[in-house]
């Protein structure tokens, strides 16, 4: 089944648009007319379904997933069935596309189709985790409770992802201008200041040398300095793909002073966050680990999860499997072990989660705070080295002129 944009005629002659959920076009005529609508216009639109039934287009972006999240969650709390939140959800969006993907999870859910067996068909704007979440809160039969904690944990991963972004604006403006002014003074600047230098006979500083030699090379070879970095960029990130060179490079950026330590921050609190929001829904200890497995981007607590897994299925104690992985922060392990003690591992999940993520966002309004005095300090002494090499020849010359 796939979705159509229309365009038809009420009985009053009044136009109205809007998308259409249907086997081909001439079914899609045919549903308008029971509408007592006069089809006008019928095309298929982007995002179609393919044969195998899901969206071959059809993403939703973090922000429109958050959206949609929240605003089900909202409808689902006050009393309305899926079927009927999700057509309330489709009315009120304005993107084509996601008008599409919305009336092709209502079809599929009108067919019979479980909510979460129907958001499989559009499986680039509601990812695996997102599923999981909804197919325990049908088990739990607690769907709007449920999606009110999805919608909360996507909100505050949206919040805290543009919170970053906004405070690494000014960095890297910062960066760029000073990265494009000392280019300037080196391709600009320098080589006619050495046409000075070649005027008088005289042996230039060794900073100076360097600085000129630094200059000759960008002019002569700077085009293929930059294509070869683009290049390498790009080479690395196809490298970081293949599952050795991503699991060493997750190891190596873990074990960082700074940047390690947020990872094993973040990652953690994203492993008990969805944990704790899984089995609060009614999913049992492997399935909530499961669903956490595949939210982890670091292939070393991917490791981890599966080793707590293992543990866990052969009836070992959760909080002795979190320790043994090493991965996770003491403070988590001991909440685990307490948890588990007092038979809430659910809720001690809630509060570590909470914990390391203020720990984290903490962390990284401390960091971006840092960054930008450091990147004047940097960038700063880079400028003052090329003045530096610039004047001590001008000095040089005076004294032997003084003389």
């Amino acid at each position: 089944m796939a979705a159509f944009e229309y365009v038809a005629l009420d009985a009053s002659g009044k136009k109205s648009k809007g998308i259409i959920a249907a086997d081909s076009a001439r079914a899609a005529r045919r549903a308008l007319r029971m509408r007592e609508l006069v089809p006008v216009d019928v095309l298929p639109v982007s995002g179609k379904a393919g044969a195998s039934g899901k969206l071959t287009g059809g993403k939703l972006s973090d922000k429109d997933r958050t959206l949609l999240a929240r605003q089900l969650a909202v409808l689902l709390q006050s009393g309305l069935t899926v079927e009927q939140a999700l057509t309330a959800a489709s009315s009120d969006e304005t993107k084509p596309e996601t008008v599409a993907i919305l009336e092709r999870v209502r079809s599929e859910v009108t067919e019979g189709a479980t909510f979460a067996n129907a958001l499989a068909s559009a499986p680039k704007a509601f990812p695996p985790l997102f599923r999981s979440v909804v197919a325990s809160g049908e088990l739990s039969g607690r769907q709007g409770e449920v999606m009110e904690r999805l919608a909360v944990y996507l909100e505050n991963t949206w919040r805290l992802r543009q919170k970053v972004r906004s405070a690494l604006i000014y960095p890297a403006l910062l960066s760029i201008m000073a990265l494009g002014m000392v280019a300037m003074l080196m391709v600009g600047v320098v080589p006619r200041l050495v046409e000075q230098f070649d005027m008088f006979e005289a042996d230039l500083p060794w900073l100076t040398t360097q600085v000129i030699g630094l200059s000759n090379l960008l002019r002569s070879w700077g085009w293929l300095i930059l294509i070869a970095a683009v290049a390498g960029v790009w080479f690395l990130s196809r490298a970081a793909r293949t599952p050795l060179i991503k699991r060493r490079l997750d190891r190596l950026v873990l074990g960082l002073p700074v940047i390690g330590n947020m990872t094993r921050t973040v990652s953690a609190a994203r492993f008990a966050r969805i944990f704790s929001t899984l089995s609060s829904s009614g999913a049992t200890v492997l399935e909530s680990l499961q669903a956490a497995r595949g939210s982890m981007t670091n292939s070393v607590f991917q490791d981890a999860t599966d080793q707590i897994s293992e543990k866990v299925r052969e009836g070992g104690s959760f909080a002795v499997a979190l320790k043994a992985t090493g991965a996770f922060p003491a403070m988590m392990v001991h909440m685990v072990a307490s948890g588990e003690a007092g038979r809430d591992i659910p809720g001690m999940m809630t509060r570590s989660a909470d914990f390391l993520e203020s720990e984290f966002e903490s962390a990284t309004s401390t960091a971006l705070s840092l960054l930008e005095p450091l990147i004047i300090v940097v960038l700063g002494g880079l400028v003052a080295l090329i003045v530096l090499s610039i004047m001590l020849p001008i000095l040089q010359l005076n004294t032997m002129a003084l003389q």
